[in-house]
């Protein structure tokens, strides 16, 4: 966290911006506060991405959709504004280093690892049941909450992946934890995508570097889609489990959902995880399809009833941050 800079806005719609929390490829994120103490967490677009309408009415999309991710498995979002200069959305702000923060200090335990493991399988495999894909699955994009570990970024990512992939005819992403059909260019990235990625993101966690990682974007991508991981550092059942998720064919990886079965079994989730809550009383204003108070915050359901369609009125609307 640091101090705005000169160019960083005062405010962004409801919120007055109070720090800089960082940046990456698809924009700078600032530190936020709405007029109730609500803090959240803005991600303002980059301008290259910003000036492309085909962005802004895919981003529009995207976020919509986004309402329909478990509140336990990511920062639900408050607000967005597609049609600003620049396009932002605003989540809950949430305590917690990245994945790749505490990787940074020293690797986890197999049996942290296992842990994770589980929690971001059922919830990928929720994602994909209502038929989302994260598409940009990484160890920064993984929050280490006192809650249990979230994922970031959905909906702005693939937005600005198909806008990349337009342009330039490249895939927008971090090349260690992209999949192949990812690395080579294909435009239609499947929930098969997110789970290479989340084979990569498990073995970074034990490891502490990428199975594929180079001295440079353009040798990680030529591994990625031609050589095998490196898994060293561990072994037995959960080192079979990420190597099932790392196979070159899409179509011969596991699901998510098989993953989440593998890990703890069938039957109702074991793993103790509380939603993301509001301030009592108070009610998201941003909902996909509108309309509805939201129901409680859940944790995660059983992989057989995640592997079943659902929407955004099933699960909590209580959004926070993305």
């Amino acid at each position: 966290m640091a101090e705005l800079g000169p160019g960083d806005p005062s405010t962004v719609g409801p919120f007055r911006t109070l720090a800089h929390l960082g940046s990456g490829g698809l924009g700078r994120v600032l530190l936020g506060v709405d007029a109730t103490g609500l803090r959240v967490a803005i991600k303002i677009v980059h301008a290259e991405l910003a000036d492309d309408p085909a962005f802004r009415e895919r981003f529009r999309r995207e976020v919509s959709m986004a309402a329909g991710v478990p509140p336990w498995f990511t920062a639900p979002v408050v607000a967005a504004d597609p049609d600003a200069d620049p396009p932002w959305p605003a989540t809950v702000h949430l305590e917690g280093p990245t994945l790749r923060e505490r990787v940074g200090h020293a690797p986890l335990s197999l049996s942290e690892v296992r842990d994770l493991a589980t929690r971001l399988a059922a919830g990928l495999a929720a994602v994909h049941a209502a038929g989302l894909v994260h598409r940009d699955l990484k160890p920064s994009n993984v929050l280490l909450t006192p809650d249990g570990p979230r994922v970031i970024d959905f909906g702005i990512a693939r937005a600005a992946d198909a806008t990349a992939l337009t342009r330039t005819g490249h895939a927008r992403g971090t090349p260690e934890f992209m999949s192949p059909e990812q690395a080579s260019g294909a435009r239609d990235i499947g929930a098969p995508g997110d789970v290479f990625a989340l084979g990569s993101v498990l073995a970074y966690a034990v490891t502490g570097r990428s199975p594929f990682a180079a001295d440079n974007a353009t040798a990680a991508l030529y591994r990625v889609v031609h050589a095998q991981p490196e898994l060293g550092g561990f072994a037995g059942p959960l080192r079979d489990l990420v190597a099932a998720c790392l196979t070159k064919d899409p179509a011969a990886r596991p699901s998510a959902a098989q993953l989440a079965d593998r890990l703890h079994g069938p039957g109702p989730h074991r793993t103790r995880c509380h939603g993301a809550r509001l301030p009592p009383g108070r009610r998201a204003p941003w909902r996909a399809g509108g309309g509805g108070r939201s129901s409680p915050s859940r944790g995660p359901p059983s992989p057989s009833a995640a592997a079943r369609p659902t929407t955004a009125d099933s699960v909590s609307s209580a959004h926070r941050r993305a």
